[in-house]
């Protein structure tokens, strides 16, 4: 296990606890649809990467570099929490 797997789960995990801390099981099954996308991203990198064909919208032709996925499953995986900063910084 690489350093990336472990700490997106120990955060996906963190996610989950405060979603049922707040809401219970509904948010918590929303936010554990959300974060799909981000560990796959982080975890499965390379092959999230070379994947080409089609899609839901579009055909994709060409890979991505792995290193890009990662980037981006992070940025996804954050996503919440810079949401979160920026309305607390406008209110």
């Amino acid at each position: 296990m690489t350093w990336n797997r472990v700490i997106s789960g120990l955060i996906a995990v963190i996610y989950l606890a405060l979603a049922f801390a707040h809401g219970g099981m509904e948010p918590v099954f929303k936010f554990g649809l959300y974060l799909i996308l981000p560990l796959f991203c982080i975890w499965f990198y390379d092959a999230m990467g070379s994947y080409t064909g089609l899609t839901s919208w579009m055909i994709s032709v060409s890979s991505s570099p792995g290193v890009l996925v990662l980037i981006l499953g992070w940025l996804l995986l954050f996503l919440p929490v810079i949401l979160g900063i920026i309305i607390y910084a406008e209110a």
